[in-house]
């Protein structure tokens, strides 16, 4: 049997992320909107007291993005990534934006989280870490970087250019992918742990988006940066064999991440759609088939549906993840479902409320804006296809493209 159940820690956690987010960012959740680029400094507090909680023992009430304290899972148990999924659930809810602007929670975390050494998680564990994979010649297909690694003595020199990098100037830290060796293909790509200061790194601009406007969006320039050798993520060692699954494991930690974050959003616009339709008077029944009820209470019906089938996936594949079980598979599942679910919520809440729904009084347009990286970022929808439609054939990447 399956136990759907919080266990009473996770509720915890969840129930203080939730605060955080009805009390902090839903009150500044358009100010900042409106103020792109503009830094949230409402969030220094908060990122106090999570460091405050972390110290201590308890668990953060922000959106734990990077690596949990708990110890190594004996069994079958709820661990950092369930807990994590459980948060950003929550602190999206009340913002996506805000919530990538947590200081010292950023995507890079993950990646430190999913492949560094004991040492370098003593090193990089309380760094504010972003991550920057995307190149401007390409997207979701992260086989292709061409960002250079060469080693000069202790060091390693890197050059290239990333974009769309979430928190790339804010954070601490960048989690860079770049390639030792071009001629060796895809398992040359290695990660790379670049502090803000490394000479040779700098910021190009800031993006301009649609959504997500509370967060910062960065084109990072790489000359000839300089980082010691052992700001390598993992083993330096190039395994043709194994290719890059290695890096490509930070995916199977924040896939799940990120389809919680439009499980948040999804589950925000669901409570706003639900109270306008009960306001104008449509009964929305569990006991009665949506084909005997009014139109708008059968939409509401089919976009739960589809929103609680979102939320078991990411609940499954960040469980797997908690207990060392393989889930590029599941990760993929939850992260594909998810985004394409948080986009069909948003916009279908903006269109059944109509001119309220598209005027700015209520959040639900910046949530329609908002919710579309979601379904981009981290891996596109027809990248997750393809990667689960892999893993379901027994197909490799030369052989299903």
């Amino acid at each position: 049997m399956i136990n759907l159940e919080l266990p009473k820690k996770l509720k915890a956690s969840a129930n203080q992320a939730h605060q955080v987010a009805a009390e902090i960012f839903r009150p500044i959740s358009r100010k900042y909107d409106l103020a792109e680029h503009e830094y949230p400094k409402e969030l220094d507090t908060m990122a106090a007291m999570v460091e405050g909680l972390a110290d201590s023992g308890q668990a953060a009430s922000g959106a734990a993005l990077g690596r949990s304290d708990e110890p190594k899972v004996v069994g079958n148990a709820n661990g950092g990534n369930m807990a994590s999924l459980m948060n950003v659930i929550e602190t999206c809810w009340g913002d996506v934006g805000l919530t990538l602007s947590i200081p010292y929670q950023g995507l890079g975390n993950s990646a430190i989280a999913a492949v560094a050494t004991d040492e370098q998680l003593e090193r990089f564990g309380k760094v504010w870490a972003s991550m920057a994979i995307t190149e401007p010649s390409f997207g979701s297909d992260s086989a292709a970087v061409t960002t250079t690694a060469v080693l000069d003595g202790d060091e390693y020199v890197l050059n290239g250019e990333k974009i769309f990098v979430t928190a790339g100037e804010r954070s601490t830290h960048i989690v860079v992918w770049a390639t030792v060796d071009k001629s060796l293909g895809r398992a040359a790509i290695k990660s790379f742990v670049v502090p803000r200061d490394a000479p040779g790194l700098s910021v190009a601009r800031l993006e301009h988006k649609l959504g997500i406007k509370a967060s910062d969006t960065a084109v990072l320039l790489l000359q000839d940066c300089r980082i010691p050798k052992d700001n390598l993520l993992g083993s330096p060692e190039v395994n043709v064999e194994k290719g890059f699954a290695g890096v490509m494991q930070t995916f199977d930690n924040t896939r799940p991440i990120v389809a919680g974050m439009a499980i948040g959003l999804g589950r925000a616009a669901l409570e706003e759609l639900r109270g306008i339709l009960e306001e104008a008077g449509v009964e929305i029944s569990y006991d009665t088939p949506a084909y005997n009820q009014h139109a708008a209470a059968a939409e509401f019906l089919a976009l739960e549906a589809d929103w609680e089938a979102s939320y078991l996936l990411a609940l499954r594949a960040a469980w797997m993840a908690d207990n060392k079980k393989p889930n590029s598979l599941e990760a993929s599942m939850s992260k594909a479902k998810a985004g394409r679910t948080g986009t069909a919520v948003s916009l279908k809440t903006v269109e059944l409320a109509g001119s309220y729904g598209y005027s700015q009084r209520p959040l639900l347009e910046k949530w329609a804006r908002d919710s579309k990286i979601l379904d981009i970022f981290e891996g596109t929808q027809q990248i997750q296809q393809l990667i689960i439609a892999r893993r379901l054939l027994g197909k490799s990447s030369a052989e299903l493209k």
